[in-house]
């Protein structure tokens, strides 16, 4: 019997393979076009499919108000020989308390405390919880939005002129602002801002910088205050621009710090990169790059600057604030 079968299927193989080439298409075509239940593949989706599966998780934000502004307004002209000038800008009155050649270990062992044990809400509370490990201190009294600059200097018996090779075991300036007020403690969910901030010396000339604001709030937790990135319109940067850039970068790594802190401040565009028309409203993260309008937001699962695959996202504003905007810019006929 088997013999017979052998025999009838080699008389008929012309169209045994045409029957087999027959079933093979139709199972591929019933694969792609979803005959037995499976999903289309991405290449025949069309817009509207596309977009839905692209959306990327939005990230539930929580609107809060922070007291405390703090900026370096000459970053070129400051030094540990000759000092620094900082600039705050604050919504009450406030102490600007400045700490020379603090201890790295002791300040993150702070701020630790600060979740578990003992509320960094005063310039002695800190003080406190670093045992001390600082050089120099110097505390300045700050009217609610007055902006006036204040010079922090090391005195001339101090006999410092630098913090030593990296990495280093002190940071050259920490700089903390509380409210001075006890009422307005109660008022604010952030309590009190830590910035910690670089200034060049004869073994480390980084330039000067904010490398670390971290936030404390009054219910025992603390946030790392980090920039967006937004994209820039301005010409290609020329070749000193990059070697500064790539040297800055170089000596981060040796400190070991974050990356995403050497990126330098760039002028900013509102147009979004992908469509040039509307105007940049979400983040994405964790790149931090704020380069998409609401329209072209969920079409991409990758930044469309740095190709990071994103994570969440969410918008600088809401639809109900940007409505509000446009509305106070039309001008009556």
């Amino acid at each position: 019997m088997a013999a017979v079968f052998l025999v009838t299927l080699y008389e008929y193989s012309p169209l045994f393979y045409i029957t087999v080439v027959f079933v093979c298409f139709l199972v591929t075509s019933g694969l792609v076009l979803g005959w037995f239940g499976l999903g289309v593949p991405v290449i025949l989706r069309n817009s509207e499919e596309t977009e839905s599966s692209a959306r990327v998780l939005k990230k539930q934000m929580r609107q809060v108000k922070n007291p405390f502004g703090l900026e370096i307004p000459h970053p070129a002209t400051a030094s540990v020989t000759k000092g620094i000038a900082l600039r705050p800008d604050c919504l009450e009155d406030c102490l600007l308390t400045c700490y020379w050649g603090c201890s790295v270990q002791k300040l993150h062992e702070a701020l630790q405390k600060h979740i578990y044990c003992c509320r960094i809400k005063t310039p002695q509370a800190l003080e406190d919880a670093l045992y001390s490990e600082f050089l120099y201190r110097q505390q300045y009294f700050i009217k609610r939005n007055n902006k006036e600059e204040k010079y922090c200097q090391l005195p001339e018996d101090a006999q410092v002129v630098d913090f030593g090779p990296v990495p280093r075991s002190r940071y050259p300036l920490v700089a903390l602002l509380t409210l001075a007020d006890e009422e307005d403690r109660e008022i604010y969910d952030i309590i009190s801002m830590v910035a910690v901030i670089h200034i060049p010396d004869e073994s480390y000339r980084l330039s000067c910088r904010i490398l670390y604001q971290y936030l404390l709030l009054a219910q025992g937790q603390y946030h790392d205050l980090k920039q967006l990135f937004m994209s820039a319109n301005s010409t290609a940067p020329s070749s000193s621009d990059t070697e500064e850039r790539s040297t800055d970068r170089s000596l981060l790594e040796k400190a070991g710090l974050s990356e995403d802190e050497a990126e330098l401040h760039e002028e900013s565009s509102k147009d979004c990169v992908v469509c040039q028309n509307g105007s940049v409203n979400w983040v994405l993260l964790p790149c931090r790059h704020a380069c998409l309008c609401d329209g072209c937001v969920k079409y991409f699962q990758q930044c469309p600057i740095c190709r990071q695959f994103v994570q969440e996202s969410f918008p600088l504003c809401s639809k109900k604030e940007q409505d509000e905007d446009e509305s106070t810019h039309i001008l009556p006929e």
